[in-house]
């Protein structure tokens, strides 16, 4: 069986290295989202030559990730599937694209039926967009933003060292009102979350914040994942105050994806509001997921 083990912040240089060599765009390719969401999906990782081989779940609901880096992905694939045989689980590949699925229908022709799996797909956008709000589908999102500017009050900062326990702060604080302790999917986000920010300087992460009358009403942390793509991790911000969402997501924006061609925002998980919000700003595309299984 493949010795997995636990994701450790350590393991973050030799998983980007491996991570680059695919160039993915997908949320699950990235360092940060594997390390801070271990606990939740009980993912361990393996190297296997210029490989990064990861598993999630247990028993019958193993999962293997599709592997990420270069050189003999079928052979990849096949030790993948001699390990679930050993350990008398299913053989199920997640993190299937559209750009994958062909690769794997002409080395294993055959060997897998594919499902796509709607609530993993990462929502992809077009970074002058986000910037510029241009268009007449995104004309309510620029006047929600531009109400917000007017405000008297209001300014942006960089996350550093010295705000940061200020959003760890607004994070637990924004849990307790949310009733993360009565919703488990919540729960679980904010101690992802939480261990983001209690590592953001090791995990080489960028952030935002905006103040208004001294006060922190937004923040938002993402990253380049790619070499054409930026991911947003976390965006949280006062839906009571008008623009306060387009505000943090245009300001944090115009700094992170300078030079990039597309935001990944990641996917839904399902969350019907959270759907409605990421289509409201129409992405250029969506990233569709599969699942494959043996036939």
């Amino acid at each position: 069986m493949i010795d997995f083990k636990k994701i450790e912040i350590s393991d973050k240089p030799w998983v980007d290295e491996l991570l680059a060599f695919s160039d993915f765009k997908g949320a699950e390719y990235c360092f940060t989202n594997l390390f801070i969401w271990d606990e939740v999906y009980h993912s361990k990782i393996a190297r296997y030559k210029d490989f990064l081989l990861l598993t999630s779940g247990s028993g019958e609901e193993t999962k293997y990730l599709y592997p990420a880096g270069k050189g003999d992905i079928r052979e990849a694939i096949e030790f993948l599937e001699a390990d679930a045989a050993e350990r008398g689980v299913p053989f199920t590949l997640i993190g299937i694209t559209a750009e994958t699925k062909p690769v794997i229908e002409e080395l294993m022709p055959g060997v897998f039926k594919f499902d796509a799996v709607r609530n993993s797909f990462d929502y992809i956008y077009e970074s002058e967009k986000l910037i510029t709000l241009s268009g007449k589908k995104l004309q309510p999102k620029r006047n929600h933003l531009n109400n917000f500017l007017k405000l008297d009050g209001w300014s942006y900062e960089d996350i550093t060292k010295e705000n940061l326990n200020e959003c760890i702060e607004y994070t637990n604080a924004w849990c307790k009102i949310n009733g993360c302790g009565e919703n488990l999917s919540l729960m679980w986000e904010c101690c992802a979350v939480n261990k983001a920010l209690a590592h953001f300087f090791e995990l080489g992460l960028k952030g935002g914040l905006i103040r208004l009358d001294g006060k922190i009403i937004a923040y938002t942390v993402g990253e380049a994942i790619n070499s054409d793509t930026v991911i947003v991790h976390i965006e949280k911000a006062e839906a009571d105050i008008r623009g306060s969402y387009q505000a943090i997501n245009n300001q944090f924006i115009q700094r992170l994806a300078a030079g990039y061609q597309y935001v990944n925002r990641e996917d839904d998980a399902g969350d019907e509001g959270l759907r409605k919000a990421k289509e409201s700003y129409y992405p250029a595309f969506m990233l569709e997921k599969f699942y494959a299984s043996k036939i």
